[in-house]
């Protein structure tokens, strides 16, 4: 099939006549620009006749439109969202900023005169072009792509699919604001703004009403950040389609609310999101959690424990009975470390229940169910009913009262695997907590195998992060041993540069503290010590707490002491 070529564009004539370029060249450049889905500019610039600087020096003169150095031009002050990516990467031409009812366009090519009437036709105002180098403007066009999300897998907007968790539809659209929630510019707007927390990595988005404004922050490694303020007046719109597709009742804005949604971002990957909607004095505020199911299938060594630690973990969950507990601040990783035994234990041969207030990552092979203790369905309730289910493994979300704990603890006792969260600050105090939950001494030294705290620190950015100097002392006084300051490694410290957003960091690695319970420990529970007996016996053994495992990331160069000691200062 023959290529589809345009005929010159008025630049290639003016550059033909100021004899700059032969028109057999003109020709020859035009053609293969057809060939290849580019523009001529495009092609003259790669055949390296005329380098971008020159073409634009004579396009300026010679129609006499403003020339512009984008090198001088700061991206961050473009205005948002004028116009749809697609259009800008196939027209070459970015709005720069708007002066009146006037806006004034970056283009290469001035005689491209198409471009310019679809984007004043589709901005509905004056347009102006400026002249820019074409390399520069390619640069500055996949700076925009990649700020909008649209760079996401080479997806469209228009391709992602937000689909409802089943097939059924909302039980309750009877408001008014539902016959508005369709609108095709809040749909865009939502799919682009997740999009975008995807690209990013956040784990939640925030959407905020207050008085005179609304904003929206991305949490990316644990830190809270405001990507946008849209105009407040969409402030219900955006809450209506996100409980819409949340299959919440939207009719209700007085009580909180809870639902999922998922983001079908092609035929092998969705992400799911859980929604919570909260009444605040000036709307409902929704908070989302992105929830990936990857990250529960990167393996125990992407977790970041430490050899030995992993040893340890890896030797109790291979255990036919026992308990494994995983504790940690909300937000420390718990889940995804959960989960990622579970993936080791998940194989044909193994019945494994789960009860989780609610199911965070859907796993295949694993049998998963959310309480719901309005109907009875408590974690208690679960437990019972997992042990007539002929269960191998079980996994409880949270430990939180003395009947969950005393059944667990019995499941664990009678050929289970057992797995569990309790909300605590170390390895140490967890033992303490059941004991106060009313848990008889003896049942914890019988049935707990292995406790793990953990934290998350974020990682220095691999790209910026540079070597530092810290007086001994400062080293000293932060948990570090003499024996350490031996010049055999060096600190980092964070810089901050485009591939972190200034940040100095990138992503996060897990600080843990792995206690197996040993026999001197279990000697210690069974005559009511506390948890600074049962500390001091887990040191002797060599269990690292949190602020030594942490020392060895700084060791290794993957985080900073400031983040260590943020993290792990009890």
């Amino acid at each position: 099939m023959a290529a589809n070529i345009s005929p010159l564009t008025g630049l290639a004539r003016a550059l033909i006549q100021h004899n700059l370029l032969l028109e057999v060249d003109a020709k020859n450049l035009n053609e293969q620009a057809g060939q290849n889905n580019r523009h001529f500019i495009q092609q003259l610039v790669q055949s390296k006749k005329l380098s971008a600087k020159q073409i634009a020096e004579f396009a300026a003169r010679t129609f006499c439109i403003p020339l512009l150095d984008l090198n001088t031009f700061n991206a961050d002050y473009l205005p948002k969202n004028l116009l749809d990516q697609k259009l800008v990467a196939s027209r070459r031409c970015v709005p720069l900023y708007k002066r009146g009812n006037t806006i004034f366009v970056a283009i290469s090519d001035p005689t491209n005169l198409d471009a310019l009437d679809e984007v004043k036709f589709k901005l509905g105002t004056n347009v102006e072009p400026v002249v820019v180098e074409d390399d520069l403007l390619d640069k500055l066009i996949a700076t925009e792509a990649e700020a909008s999300g649209s760079n996401f897998n080479n997806m469209a907007l228009e391709d992602v699919d937000l689909q409802f968790e089943d097939a059924d539809a909302p039980a309750d659209t009877a408001d008014p604001a539902a016959n508005d929630i369709d609108d095709a510019p809040i749909v865009r707007y939502i799919h682009k703004v997740l999009l975008d927390a995807i690209n990013a990595g956040a784990s939640d988005i925030h959407f905020e009403p207050y008085e005179k404004f609304y904003r929206i922050r991305y949490r990316i490694d644990g830190i809270l950040s405001e990507i946008g303020q849209p105009p407040l007046a969409i402030k219900e719109k955006v809450a209506s389609r996100i409980k819409v597709i949340s299959k919440m009742n939207i009719a209700e804005k007085r009580v909180p609310q809870d639902g999922r949604m998922k983001l079908v971002l092609s035929k092998t990957r969705a992400i799911d999101f859980r929604v919570s909607s909260l009444p605040t004095l000036h709307g409902e505020k929704i908070v989302m959690r992105i929830l990936d199911p990857s990250s529960a299938t990167l393996g125990i060594d992407a977790l970041g424990y430490d050899p030995d630690q992993r040893e340890s973990i890896m030797h109790a969950i291979k255990r036919p009975y026992g308990m494994v507990l995983v504790t940690g601040p909300t937000g420390s990783g718990k889940t995804v470390s959960l989960y990622t035994c579970l993936n080791l234990l998940n194989e044909p041969g193994i019945n494994i229940s789960t009860a989780e207030d609610p199911a965070e990552i859907n796993l295949p092979g694993i049998n998963q169910v959310n309480v719901n203790d309005a109907a009875g369905l408590s974690f208690a309730a679960a437990l019972k009913s997992f042990l007539r289910q002929d269960p191998d493994v079980i996994m409880v979300g949270e430990i939180r009262d003395l009947e969950t704990a005393d059944i667990a603890i019995k499941a664990a006792q009678t050929g289970h695997m057992v797995f569990s969260t309790l909300h605590t600050n170390d390895a140490p105090t967890t033992l303490t907590r059941l004991m106060n939950m009313g848990v008889a001494p003896f049942n914890i030294a019988s049935s707990v195998i292995l406790i793990t705290a953990q934290r998350l620190a974020r990682r220095l950015c691999p790209q910026c992060k540079e070597p530092t100097t810290l007086p001994d002392e400062v080293l000293l006084r932060a948990g570090f041993s003499p024996a350490d300051l031996d010049g055999s490694w060096q600190p980092y410290r964070h810089v901050g540069c485009d591939h972190c957003k200034g940040t100095g960091y990138k992503g996060r690695v897990g600080i843990y503290q792995v206690m197996p319970i040993s026999e001197d420990i279990q000697r210690i529970i069974m005559t009511n010590g506390n948890a600074m007996d049962i500390a001091d016996q887990a040191k002797k053994e060599g269990v690292r707490d949190l602020r030594q495992s942490g020392l060895r990331k700084v060791k290794l160069g993957l985080t900073s002491l400031e983040e260590v000691e943020s993290v792990t200062n009890e």
